[in-house]
């Protein structure tokens, strides 16, 4: 049964309780919902009023406002916060509103120049809060090509045919270049340090350690796809992960792990192990995962090149995705000399086997990993071209292509994680996917200590979902299948998701940034 919602007008009156006087019309009221805070450790039936995109009661109480939701037997949680999201137009966002995220931030990658990308992005009008890092790939890039950086991740793909600024340790003066763009949008209100660090593996480690000690002065952190991904030495997921925290121990700066489940490929035993020693001895290494058992990527990644990158890979024939096709070698070869930038999946782990799933499962229950997604724009294929869709029909077009970890990663988790394996708690499997994402920006994103909790004083952003039906749709033939049982989401305290429709002219999505340096 979906959550039902109804407009009243009512005469403002009060109510008095022995502890509380409450107003009895608020903008919205959520009637009877099982109220999740993981701040608190809050699970129980509460009513919630909002007002002006605030949460300001939090009762037992009978309360009544001008839209009413019942939310008998359903969760209300505070709204899910995606920290590694890609899809950047219109599409994008709306569909991770669909499945109950409220903010999306592009944060491995990021994004320069910071100051255009922010401008571009409130001219979208957008259903979900935004922001977004600076991209020291696009510093590098800009450095090596001497270009300018364009704020849009085809600049990203457009260069992945060349390898200059993948393969070579920058001179001194390049470096200080590379860092100058970096600071340039910190200054213009990145919310940290993107270190797509996978896309080039040929830096030198003071640049890593220049990156670093900037974090830590300007009290920032990083978000790193780290070095590499194999189980091969040298060369392996366990030295990348290693490199991070030493880093992070030698500097003190904030270090964000992204995806450690497809970097760690089988190793997870090995690196979630780094982690824990990490964490343990004090050092801000932080880590995400998502849960399936593809990547993706482009297809002109370092990763896929190199003598020996199928071995370090574990890479199969037909393993790589292109749109809803598998390519033989042949093909990925032809794909990555024409089409280098073009987004591809890569099938590392076989969920059908229960040791891979195993590996999977590792770290999306591990207490200390949340929940991100690397949400993918969303592509279209015609006559062997692959290109951006940019269009804002809804539902988007049914031939449209992405991982469908863009679509269904936080429903999958309360789907199949809880309901369905009952490998997580509901309560644990909300704390990572918005709780423990706040956390990570707390401090030095003020607007993130308002955001991950359902608490008076704390923004309106919710998801009001049924745990008996709230499932992901999505797979690898039809990524673009809209998840269920999502029934109400509220960004700022406005209908993003009305009794289970995306609301397509709601725009109440706001920008998450720092301060800009004057």
């Amino acid at each position: 049964m979906k959550s039902s919602i109804r407009s009243v007008a009512l005469p403002i009156v009060l109510i008095a309780s022995a502890a509380n006087v409450y107003a009895e019309s608020y903008d919205v009221v959520i009637q009877g919902g099982h109220v999740i805070d993981p701040e608190t450790g809050l699970s129980d039936v509460r009513n919630i009023g909002i007002n002006k995109g605030t949460i300001e009661a939090i009762t037992n109480d009978s309360i009544t406002g001008k839209t009413i939701i019942d939310a008998n037997d359903h969760i209300v949680s505070p709204g899910f916060i995606d920290l590694h999201h890609h899809g950047q137009n219109i599409a994008g966002y709306r569909m991770q509103a669909q499945q109950g995220v409220t903010t999306a931030l592009e944060l491995e990658s990021g994004i320069l120049p910071i100051g255009d990308w922010y401008k571009g992005q409130a001219e979208k009008n957008l259903p979900i809060n935004y922001g977004a890092s600076a991209a020291w790939t696009f510093a590098r890039i800009a450095t090596f090509t001497d270009s300018e950086p364009q704020a849009n991740l085809q600049y990203f793909q457009s260069m992945q045919g060349l390898d200059n600024w993948k393969q070579t340790i920058a001179t001194p003066e390049q470096l200080e270049k590379i860092m100058a763009y970096v600071e340039q949008g910190l200054d213009e209100g990145a919310i940290g340090i993107g270190i797509n660090a996978g896309y080039a593996p040929g830096y030198g480690q003071k640049e890593y350690y220049a990156l670093s000690k900037l974090a830590a002065e300007r009290d920032v952190a990083t978000y790193t796809h780290v070095r590499y991904a194999s189980m091969m030495e040298p060369g392996s997921s366990f030295e990348a992960i290693q490199e991070l925290i030493a880093n992070s121990a030698l500097t003190g700066a904030k270090m964000h792990i992204n995806h450690i489940n497809s970097t760690s490929l089988r190793d997870i035993d090995a690196t979630l192990e780094l982690f824990d020693e990490a964490t343990e001895n004090g050092f801000h290494v932080t880590a995400g995962a998502y849960p399936w058992g593809a990547a993706s990527t482009v297809v002109g990644a370092a990763m896929f090149s190199g003598p020996e990158w199928k071995e370090r890979l574990g890479y199969q024939e037909e393993s790589i995705q292109m749109g809803t096709e598998r390519l033989n070698n042949e093909e990925l070869l032809k794909a990555q000399k024409e089409q280098p930038g073009s987004i591809i999946n890569w099938h590392f782990l076989d969920e059908a086997v229960p040791s891979e799933l195993s590996a999977l499962d590792k770290s999306i229950i591990h207490p200390n990993v949340l929940i991100e997604s690397d949400s993918m724009p969303w592509m279209l294929i015609e006559d062997g071209k692959i290109s951006y869709y940019e269009g804002d029909e809804w539902p988007i077009p049914s031939e449209a292509f992405a991982h469908p970890r863009s679509s269904g990663t936080f429903t999958k988790i309360l789907g199949t994680y809880v309901r369905e394996r009952g490998l997580l708690s509901m309560e644990e499997a909300i704390r990572k996917m918005s709780y423990m994402p706040a956390t990570v920006l707390d401090g030095f994103v003020p607007q993130m200590e308002k955001k991950g909790r359902i608490q008076v004083g704390m923004d309106a952003d919710i998801v009001i979902f049924d745990p008996k039906t709230v499932a992901n749709k999505a797979t690898y033939q039809v990524p673009a299948a809209i998840s269920t049982g999502v029934d109400t989401v509220l960004v700022n305290g406005q209908f993003v998701v009305q009794d289970g429709e995306l609301v397509t002219t709601a725009a109440p999505g706001q920008a998450i940034r720092r301060d800009t340096k004057k």
